[in-house]
């Protein structure tokens, strides 16, 4: 009798299983990267960041940084004293872990006033799964009618 409680509970919870919405991966300036002449305001405006999240920071590191800094150090383009704070390979990869607002710039001499600055807001929970397609959908629903027939007759067979 456990067996077969067991059985139902795991077809319910797998025909009531829902979709699984993942993390996005941001490419800061997508093709363009992380340089001169580029209007991050503008790459980052329509994008919604949420916690979990990555930013992708790809540039020629023998001429370009990223730091993480606060919003004072933003708006005035001051480089922290803390090389903790900076990322230095190139290819950098920053892990939105929590809410807010979050500042980013270039720490070469000029580059921040040159326009090398990012500013984003992160937010709580995950980012909305894109609409299934009909084809999707109905490949969903017959699988779960399927998961659910599978389920039944192994059912009858346990109690019988």
């Amino acid at each position: 009798m456990a067996i077969h409680r067991s059985l139902v509970i795991f077809a319910i919870v797998a025909l009531k299983t829902p979709a699984i919405s993942l993390a996005t991966d941001f490419v800061v300036g997508d093709d363009d990267g992380w340089k001169l002449g580029i209007k991050y305001e503008d790459w980052a405006k329509g994008k919604q960041f949420f916690v979990g999240d990555t930013l992708e920071f790809k540039y020629n590191a023998t001429v370009h940084n990223v730091y993480k800094v606060k919003g004072d150090n933003f708006k005035s383009c001051t480089v922290p004293s803390n090389n903790s704070l900076g990322s230095f390979t190139g290819n950098d990869t920053i892990k939105l872990a929590t809410t807010g607002n979050k500042w980013y710039i270039c720490g070469v001499n000029g580059h921040c006033d040159g326009g090398m600055k990012l500013k984003i807001t992160v937010l709580d929970g995950t980012a909305p799964a894109p609409a299934p397609s009909a084809a999707s959908t109905l490949l969903a629903t017959n699988f779960q009618i399927f998961l659910g027939m599978i389920f039944t007759i192994t059912s009858i067979v346990i109690v019988y």
